[in-house]
């Protein structure tokens, strides 16, 4: 079968801090030329105009919860990876606290499987860490998953490691890189049984980031990092959320070399204490969303390289969850349709560049987790490609939501970008709001 030749003329190419005009010509699934003039060689040949519109390397979203198998009421990888397409994230790597959990490696294949027949988007899964796996995590391939993902508080499903013995044995023995969810249990229940003695079970949501405090957060990260600096572990701190956690992190290393590295994500980038008055449970995420200090210092830490990636941890509820009362309601929302939106919403702010939201984006997750010839827009990548007109806004609404829960915490809200063409390995998948109806997805492998 011949290999099918697509070309993108005019294009404002970001990558690699630089943007420049230019034609990019894809044979099958990779990259063949990168020039500033390219000429369609045959009739054969489907032409992409891109006059007017940035060309991005797809974006690699490093934390998102699919929640498939065993919670497909919120979500599938098939509806999410759809969504994740649409937002312009062409290859995620989701969590391993769906159910059963995937704490072993049939459960981890399991999910493979799934994504192999029902994923939109290239795809890997995180192993997950138990108080009593260690086993099972020494036998992980570390050129054939993403890394192990540690609970150090506990989230959605009940997969907290909190036996320091067992802690210390896994950073000491695992080459895989370590990715931790840090808040401190003990501080976060004795904050809660506080809250509920004045409140109830109908605790006000504006308590959220007092609950799940700053002190939560920094106890268990700098607690992490210290045990990593012991034991020589590759640390990845997921989801930074306070300005305190940032000073715990360096910039004086090329990624490439940093043994503790660290993540922010969209929600601790746009949202503050002051929007739960009018969201609510909506932005109800763990940890949680804090304040407009927290939030100036993430970006500043951000914007310095002391923070090295910007993720989702996009991680679905059904409304009629969300609408509980605090001690029932869910933390977490859908995220990935709109995660660049968001970013992009933010060069128009002059907050952020767009060459570093795709350093952030797609660049540093295919560095740090060593994923091969992806996250780049280089000859001989895989052709993961995003068209973005940069001014052509749309609103969210209900009606244009792709999450299989039916709603997103940016309702209402109107973005000046839109992302009209996703290509996955080579293939055209979604083209101005339309789907085509393959999937050309394929596993991330790693070059380790």
């Amino acid at each position: 079968m011949k290999e099918k030749i697509i070309l993108i003329k005019n294009a404002h190419i970001v990558n690699e801090g630089a943007v420049f005009c230019g034609d990019i010509l894809i044979e099958g699934e990779f990259i063949k030329e990168i020039s500033s003039s390219i000429s369609a060689k045959s009739s054969d040949v489907h032409v992409v105009d891109a006059e007017g519109k940035y060309v991005l390397p797809g974006v690699i979203d490093d934390q998102v919860h699919f929640r498939e198998p065993g919670l497909t009421h919120k979500a599938t990888i098939e509806t999410e990876s759809r969504a994740a397409v649409a937002g312009g994230i062409t290859s995620f790597i989701e969590m391993p606290n769906t159910i059963p959990q995937a704490t072993t490696i049939e459960k981890l294949e399991d999910k493979f499987e799934i994504a192999a027949k029902t994923s939109y988007a290239n795809y890997s899964f995180m192993f997950g860490g138990t108080n009593d796996n260690l086993e099972e995590i020494l036998k992980v391939d570390a050129n054939k998953v993403a890394g192990l993902k540690l609970f150090l508080g506990s989230s959605t499903g009940n997969m907290l490691v909190d036996d320091p013995i067992v802690l210390e044995k896994i950073f000491a023995s695992t080459n895989l890189l370590i990715s931790v969810h840090c808040e401190d249990e003990t501080t976060i229940k004795a904050n809660l049984e506080t809250y509920i003695a004045k409140y109830g079970e109908d605790i006000p949501i504006k308590c959220h980031p007092e609950i799940r405090s700053e002190e939560a957060c920094y106890l268990s990260s700098s607690k992490a990092i210290k045990l990593a600096e012991k034991t020589g572990a590759r640390l990845h701190v997921f989801h930074l959320s306070t300005g305190k956690e940032t000073k715990l992190f360096s910039n004086k290393t090329p990624l490439k070399d940093k043994k503790i590295t660290a993540e922010v994500c969209i929600h601790h980038l746009w949202f503050s204490d002051e929007d739960y008055d009018t969201k609510g449970t909506l932005i109800k995420w763990n940890p949680a969303v804090k304040s407009k200090k927290d939030r100036d210092q993430l970006w500043e830490a951000l914007l310095d390289d002391r923070i090295d990636v910007i993720a989702s941890d996009h991680a679905p509820h059904t409304l009629e969850e969300k609408r509980n009362v605090y001690t029932k309601a869910p933390s977490g929302g859908p995220l990935v349709q709109h995660a660049l939106s968001a970013m992009l919403e933010m060069c128009h702010k002059e907050k952020i560049s767009i060459e570093k939201v795709v350093e952030k984006m797609c660049h540093n997750p295919a560095i740090l987790f060593q994923i091969e010839k992806r996250g780049f827009i280089k000859e001989g990548y895989y052709a993961d490609l995003v068209l973005v007109d940069y001014n052509n806004p749309y609103t969210v609404k209900k009606d244009n939501v792709l999450y299989k829960c039916g709603w997103s915490p940016f309702e209402g809200t109107t973005f000046k970008s839109r992302i009209t063409h996703t290509f996955v390995n080579g293939n055209l998948v979604f083209e101005n709001s339309k789907f085509h109806n393959f999937k050309s997805a394929k596993r991330l492998t790693f070059n380790r």
